[in-house]
């Protein structure tokens, strides 16, 4: 077959419509069935008659083909096989295949009792009726499979290919692949831990054994890739996986969850390589973020620490919800380069989208928010490198702690809709000064909440980000490429994991199921170890790089928590999002924090503040009061430019 025809053929998914004419398409598909009923009429005839020639009325058996041509003529155009209704060849075929053989049958056994005057045995009709039906699905078979023989993918191509599951996801699979001319991967094998799926086929590609015999079958067979097509698979089965396939020198891909499949079928374009998601068993959380996020199209949507890489992702994902503005504000430039490179395709520089400033300059927060008048605010920019916090903690006091009041501020005067603070699990019972900043972060927002007369304040509380910057996946990377030693604190601390587009769905789902004051969080599923992450990571790259246990350091936690003490879990809008509430804060304390003090003094002040009892918790202006009467409750400075105090209503 030439390759402009197998082309053909490959562009239009028509065997038929491509070899010959369209035009002639149905009359090839009536004579093709035609020489099958009649040629199944003659080999009834003469072996009902046991291959006796004699007795036998030529004459009458040639007006009886002529029958059988006119009759399956009719028949299969009254049945729909001749208009193209179905694909030559298919399944959907066999009912009207089905039909016409039955009506034809009928008609040829009554033109037997007339014009052959049963010259022809009538049990020969009945048998040729069998026959016929049998030489159509024949027929077809053998078209379906040369038609599919044409479209396997070109073996000097593609890579041989071992699929891992022998279920719906891999059975459909491995049809879509040898389907594809084009296909990247060409199935050779299917492994199964089930017994009773060994020796199956599916798409003529054989089960061949389990995961123990992936090493010999792939050496056989000269398999270079794996491809893992189970969606339900645990860690330890991808782990296992993978480090089998890699010690054979095999590429690992694998499909998706069933969840993230579109419609929940697979296609080729759905094989990725495999990531540390998958090996650590994190399966992402899905919520229907496009029901709910409304709340953005057509409104001015601002972005505080968009640079960073949960602030980016959740500007390219808000980008896609029609704000009326996207304003990034991050005191990075280089930052701010990268996100609108990502968004736009661009980078000048020169949008005014783009805010360049610090929060903790609280005048220049206060102008931004008066020129821009945003509608919903996601407060995203923060320290959070736990050990540096730890010996800086005037760092996070003026950071985390007063930049989050001066936006808060700055948010109640233009009166938002609503503001989503950014947290993290180390606020739940918090033992370090990221624990305590953060803390007190959630705190103001929920003073906020209880004073601001418009708009919804409240924050999320994530765990560790698979991905961002900083997190422990890229610093065991840069560790394993450094040939080790990789770095671990202690063999079983344990930590919470998600992912950066995960978080981020959370952070744009609180600004509309969260309630005032709340927190929210993520159920993460089990926290994972951190020894076992890096073992992972080692393994995945094939180096003997060693662990070493360099101790907790101060601040960490053995296991991290996502509630504090007191705190409750309620979940009454999505099954895996919790909703607690968060006491507010004595405004006075917080703005008496000195970051100048020395570190011990400052730490001590941040455990305390935490620490305060929850009934004294203040708020300086009631929910009532109009917003005229709110400006007068603006905190003043010393000339050093720290907070000193708040003017009582009326001074």
């Amino acid at each position: 077959m030439s390759q402009n025809v197998k082309a053909r053929i490959a562009r239009s998914g028509s065997w038929l419509g491509e070899v010959i004419p369209q035009r002639w398409t149905g009359a090839l598909q009536v004579l093709l069935d035609a020489v099958g009923w009649s040629g199944a009429v003659i080999a009834a005839t003469f072996l009902r008659l046991e291959f006796s020639f004699t007795g036998i009325d030529a004459k009458a058996l040639a007006v009886l083909l002529a029958v059988v041509v006119v009759t399956q003529t009719l028949t299969g155009v009254a049945f729909g096989l001749y208009q193209q209704r179905w694909r030559f060849g298919s399944l959907d075929e066999v009912g009207g295949l089905v039909r016409a053989a039955i009506a034809t049958t009928v008609v040829l056994t009554v033109a037997d009792l007339f014009v052959s005057k049963r010259t022809i045995p009538l049990s020969a009709v009945v048998m040729g009726g069998f026959v016929g039906l049998v030489v159509m699905f024949s027929i077809r078979y053998a078209w379906r499979l040369s038609f599919e023989l044409s479209r396997h993918p070109d073996e000097r191509v593609a890579t041989r290919t071992i699929v891992f599951g022998a279920g719906e996801a891999g059975s459909e699979i491995v049809r879509s692949l040898k389907r594809n001319p084009k296909s990247p991967y060409l199935p050779v094998a299917v492994l199964d831990d089930d017994l009773s799926k060994q020796r199956q086929e599916v798409s003529h590609v054989r089960v061949q054994g389990t995961r123990h015999d992936l090493a010999q079958v792939a050496k056989r067979l000269d398999a270079k890739t794996l491809l893992i097509a189970m969606p339900s698979a645990s860690a330890e089965l991808v782990t296992e996986l993978n480090r089998v396939a890699t010690e054979s020198g095999m590429d690992v891909k694998i499909l998706p969850p069933v969840d993230e499949l579109f419609e929940g079928r697979v296609n080729i374009a759905d094989i990725r390589s495999i990531s540390e998601v998958d090996l650590l068993g994190r399966r992402q959380v899905q919520t229907d973020l496009s029901s709910i996020a409304g709340y953005l199209r057509g409104k001015r949507v601002l972005v505080t620490g968009a640079g960073g890489s949960i602030g980016s992702e959740l500007c390219r994902q808000i980008a896609g919800f029609d704000p009326e503005s996207l304003l990034m504000l991050d005191r990075d430039e280089s930052a701010l380069h990268t996100v609108q490179m990502s968004i736009e395709g661009r980078a000048l520089l020169d949008s005014p989208n783009l805010i360049l400033a610090d929060i903790r300059d609280r005048d220049r927060i206060t102008r931004i928010f008066e020129q821009t008048r945003p509608h919903v605010v996601f407060h995203a920019a923060a320290l959070k490198h736990l050990p540096l916090l730890e010996s800086y903690p005037g760092e996070a006091v003026k950071s985390n702690v007063w930049g989050t009041l001066n936006i808060l501020e700055a948010a109640m005067d233009v009166g938002v809709d609503q503001f989503v603070n950014i947290s993290t699990d180390k606020a739940a019972n918090p033992a370090c000064v990221l624990g305590y900043s953060k803390r007190i972060a959630e705190r103001l927002t929920a003073y906020a909440a209880g004073t601001a007369t418009k708009g919804t304040y409240l924050s999320v509380r994530f765990g560790n980000v698979l991905g961002s910057r900083g997190s422990v996946l890229p610093a065991f990377r840069s560790m394993i490429a450094a040939g080790g030693p990789v770095t671990v604190t202690a063999p079983d601390v344990t930590r919470f994991f998600m992912t950066i587009p995960e978080s981020v769905e959370l952070v744009i789902q609180a600004g509309a199921i969260g309630a005032a004051g709340e927190v929210l969080v993520l159920d993460m599923g089990e926290p994972i170890r951190i020894d076992d992450v890096a073992r992972i990571l080692i393994r995945e790259s094939g180096r003997p790089i060693q662990i070493e246990y360099t101790g907790l350091r101060p601040g960490e936690k053995l296991h991290e928590e996502l509630f504090g003490d007191g705190e409750v879990d309620v979940r009454p809008v999505h099954p895996l999002i919790s909703h607690t509430p968060v006491p507010s804060v004595q405004l006075d304390r917080v703005l008496e924090l000195d970051p100048d003090a020395d570190n011990e003094k400052i730490i001590r002040a941040l455990r305390d503040l935490i620490a305060s009892a929850d009934g004294n918790a203040v708020f300086p202006v009631p929910a009532s009061t109009d917003v005229d009467s709110r400006q007068n409750c603006r905190v003043q400075r010393a000339g050093d430019g720290n907070r000193t105090r708040v003017l009582s209503l009326g001074s």
